[in-house]
């Protein structure tokens, strides 16, 4: 039986591929559990619809991260705190304060788990960080970090 599936099935598709499988696996298992529907020129049409939107979503999401990628591609943001004697820092700069610095800076809101930032920076000095906007669009921001007076 020809059936269109409309959920990943492992060892058998992804969404929207049409398989041959045994009649009683369709009927007992695949269709009663939402997993796949009969290959029918309807269902094929609807499932075809369903993957046009999606490309097309995604085409849209990769452009907004490609628009956003060139604003802030080589930003260099520079933090000052206070440093002790041994050169660490008070406190560490993380993700969530980029994120904010780079929203002052470029005008662009920046999810905070896009930052590909290891661990917190807790030391003076000049870090390359990617930030990885869209599976295949990423960009790189540096992070300047300096020493400031202690009140």
């Amino acid at each position: 039986m020809k059936v269109i599936l409309i959920k990943d099935v492992p060892g058998y598709g992804t969404f929207g591929d049409i398989v041959n499988v045994k009649d009683g696996f369709a009927n007992n298992y695949l269709i009663p559990r939402g997993l796949a529907l009969p290959a029918t020129e309807g269902n094929v049409k609807h499932v075809q619809d369903i993957l046009k939107q999606k490309q097309r979503k995604l085409e849209r999401e990769k452009a907004k991260a490609q628009e956003i990628a060139e604003k802030i591609d080589g930003l260099v943001i520079e933090i000052a705190r206070p440093v002790g004697v041994t050169g660490k820092l008070y406190g560490a700069i993380t993700v969530s304060e980029i994120a904010e610095k780079i929203k002052e800076q470029a005008g662009v809101e920046v999810d905070k788990r896009k930052i590909m930032l290891r661990a917190p920076i807790k030391n003076v000095g000049r870090y390359n960080i990617p930030v990885k906007l869209h599976p295949e669009v990423s960009a790189t921001i540096v992070v300047d970090v300096k020493p400031s007076e202690v009140k």
